[in-house]
């Protein structure tokens, strides 16, 4: 049975937090965790927290089966816009530019690895 966590609103560009995902999708749990960890990537951090809920979700659901982060791999890692928080900064004759501000939503998914579809 799989498990997901999603983390909301986080104040990171999708663009940048869809590189780090891309390092740890389909990756064993223990493996990612090692990436995420020697990632210089700010949003990074926030990966792992949800990669880390994720896999206390599953644990969560499937309390008789004790398995390690080995036995464990990402399913899924998918980043979606969030609201844009839309903000001035002040321009040359009176004029103003428009800044946006990204936000992003995280959603990570775990599965068994014996329950990995191979291509």
């Amino acid at each position: 049975m799989q498990a997901k966590a999603i983390l909301r609103h986080t104040p990171t560009s999708p663009r940048k937090m869809r590189l780090v995902a891309g390092l740890v999708r389909g990756k064993q749990v223990d493996q990612a965790k090692a990436i995420l960890h020697n990632s210089t990537k700010s949003a990074s951090r926030n990966v792992m927290v949800t990669l880390k809920s994720a896999v206390a979700n599953w644990s969560q659901l499937n309390p008789d089966e004790r398995l390690n982060d080995n036995e464990l791999f990402v399913k899924a890692v998918f980043v979606d816009e969030g609201p844009s928080l839309k903000r001035l900064l002040p321009a040359p004759m009176g004029r103003a530019y428009r800044i946006r501000k990204r936000s992003n939503h995280l959603t990570i998914v775990v599965d068994k690895l014996e329950n990995k579809v191979t291509k």
